[in-house]
């Protein structure tokens, strides 16, 4: 299964790194001139690079790794490319008032508003929920990091969890797209937490008591 990362920041270079060092042929999408000479000597020998155009035509399971005030234009602008495609939303749509504070679109989530302009793919929320660090190694904390996954497409979630427990995680489904906003405040809390409240970076939100 190919794999494309539509962005390299923190969160889309280390996980497409994580990814491709778990056997995955990852492209990553660029913007025109970009330099991601330094990130492919973090990937494993089949990552690429492209255009965000060229990484979506190759991807069979697209991850959205960009600022939440862009993503839905750039899901618009691939138009077609993403037909029938999976699509995973990574971020979460938050502004900042003595800490994260939700801010979703009109639709409910952030995701919400993806699917509504990408009727004919399978979109999912998943790998939001902590730290670009976690990303990059998902056993930080001494186990593997739990992503929550919320979409409505089962088929679409099993992959995602294959992909997700191949490259070191533990994949929870978190149950239909409507509780993407859910996931989106879990991310909130997450974010308070590190950032606020004083507990750091090293921890993730963890589901106990189940396998």
């Amino acid at each position: 299964m190919k794999i494309a990362i539509i962005g390299a920041g923190n969160v889309g270079g280390n996980l497409g790194a994580r990814l491709s060092k778990s056997g995955f042929a990852v492209c990553f999408g660029l913007k025109d001139g970009k330099d991601a000479a330094a990130l492919l000597v973090r990937c494993g020998k089949d990552a690429t690079t492209g255009t965000v155009e060229e990484a979506a035509r190759q991807g069979d399971v697209v991850f959205l790794a960009l600022p939440a005030n862009v993503v839905v234009d750039v899901v618009k602008s691939l138009g077609s490319l993403l037909d029938g495609k999976i699509i995973v939303d990574c971020n979460n749509p938050l502004t900042w008032k003595d800490g994260p504070v939700w801010a979703p679109p009109a639709e409910g989530s952030l995701t919400q508003a993806i699917a509504k302009v990408a009727p004919r793919s399978k979109v999912l929320k998943a790998f939001n929920q902590f730290g670009a660090e976690h990303h990059g190694d998902p056993n930080l904390t001494g186990a593997p990091a739990t992503v929550f996954i919320a979409g409505d497409d089962g088929a679409a979630k099993k992959s995602l969890e294959d992909i997700a427990t191949k490259a070191g995680f533990h994949p929870i489904d978190a149950g239909p797209l409507r509780n993407a906003g859910v996931l989106e405040n879990v991310a909130i809390l997450w974010i308070h937490l590190a950032m606020v409240g004083g507990k750091g970076r090293g921890f993730t939100i963890e589901l106990r008591g189940t396998k």
